[in-house]
């Protein structure tokens, strides 16, 4: 049940422009706001362990009830804007506090960081609140001014190509920094 919930979210996250795209018309927002607020009670319990878990999963939830008081269909296009500011506040915390997300990322998998990588994880972190903010504003452009065909396009597909593209960059920086180190 927990890899479950574990992936729930994060499928739900990825399907939720076309669910929009496609059902915004047939399904009323309250049944978004319950489905959607069920979901982030399931995930709940292990977010709340999380840095900045508790404040993701009551906004997540506020914005559900707002969504189920008003029953305002336009709402439903600010969830992507709503989970990047939350991801970057998350991200933009953790650099205040420490440490950082990806240094606790890293540290997963490699326990024994080595000392040079410390920065080298801060300065990934900050590639990643350059991108929620960016992200964060595209997707409220889209929601202020751009037709449903537009926001689902880059919400539901060229934001995670460009994930994807930070994702492998990143990897190659890393691999050829290691190589450099060793």
């Amino acid at each position: 049940m927990r890899r479950l919930s574990a992936i729930l979210l994060p499928v739900v996250g990825v399907l939720y422009p076309f669910v929009v795209y496609f059902g915004m018309e047939k399904v009323a927002p309250p049944v978004f706001a319950l489905v959607l607020g069920s979901i982030w009670l399931i995930r709940a319990p292990s977010l709340l362990r999380e840095p900045g878990g508790r404040w993701m999963v009551a906004a997540a939830l506020a914005y559900c009830v707002l969504l189920a008081v008003t029953g305002e269909g336009q709402l439903l296009r600010w969830y992507p804007t709503l989970i990047s500011l939350l991801l970057l506040a998350t991200f933009g915390v953790s650099l205040i506090y420490g440490p950082p997300i990806i240094e606790r990322v890293a540290r997963l998998r490699e326990p024994e960081l080595p000392p040079e990588a410390v920065p080298y994880t801060r300065k990934v972190t900050w590639v990643w609140v350059g991108f929620f903010v960016f992200n964060a504003a595209v997707s409220a452009a889209l929601t202020l001014w751009a037709p449903l065909k537009w926001w689902t396009l880059y919400n539901g597909l060229l934001v995670y190509f460009i994930m994807g593209v930070l994702f492998v960059g990143e990897w190659l920086l890393r691999q050829r920094l290691r190589r450099r180190h060793a």
